[in-house]
């Protein structure tokens, strides 16, 4: 679960079943996760043998759902649909069965215009804001930075966006405006 993590791409998993103990597992080291509000249903059912969740259960769902819910999950070892799932923040969101697909889709597409450097760069920062204090975290993260505003894909893409005339008070004030301007610019240089 920890190459997920780490790995400097996103991963995105979109659940349409049930995943329990192991299971439960390798989808919590994806980056994020997307459930059915049909078909969706998760579990941690290792206590009901006698032993504790092994990879990473009890790790990744304390850190999703604070201490008190992560015992209530494991402990418990009752099944969750997807709207508790994400209330508990076992998943990013609970999704109709007929959207998740078309909502899965476009996320991954709007991923795919950054530059893959600066997805590995925002990995390692997010990373680091759950392993490291804040103020190691802030220093990582203005290295990351940096990094990546030299990057020559990130610099053309900064230019074009001015040169567009986007970076006006109209422009920042609609945002949603904003956002679609920058996504055609992104790809037109890809």
């Amino acid at each position: 679960m920890m190459r997920y993590r780490s790995f400097p791409k996103v991963t995105i998993v979109k659940i349409e079943g049930i995943v329990g103990g192991g299971g439960s597992e390798i989808i919590l080291g994806f980056d994020m996760r997307f459930g059915s509000k049909e078909k969706a249903y998760f579990y941690q059912p290792e206590g009901i043998f006698g032993i504790i969740p092994g990879g990473g259960g009890t790790q990744y769902l304390t850190r999703l759902m604070g201490r008190a819910r992560a015992l209530e999950t494991i402990l418990g070892c009752k099944r969750f649909n997807a709207d508790l799932a994400e209330q508990y923040g076992w998943i990013n969101r609970a999704i109709p069965q007929a959207e998740i697909t078309g909502f899965v889709n476009d996320l991954a597409n709007r991923i795919a215009l950054i530059p893959s450097k600066n997805i590995g760069f925002l990995k390692q920062a997010v990373v680091a804001a759950e392993d490291l204090s804040i103020s190691e975290g802030l220093i990582e993260e203005d290295h990351l930075f940096n990094r990546s505003i030299r990057l020559p894909e990130s610099r053309r893409i900064m230019k074009e966006y001015i040169n567009k005339g986007c970076q006006t008070r109209e422009v920042e004030i609609d945002s949603k405006k904003q956002i679609e301007k920058l996504m055609k610019i992104i790809k037109n240089i890809h």
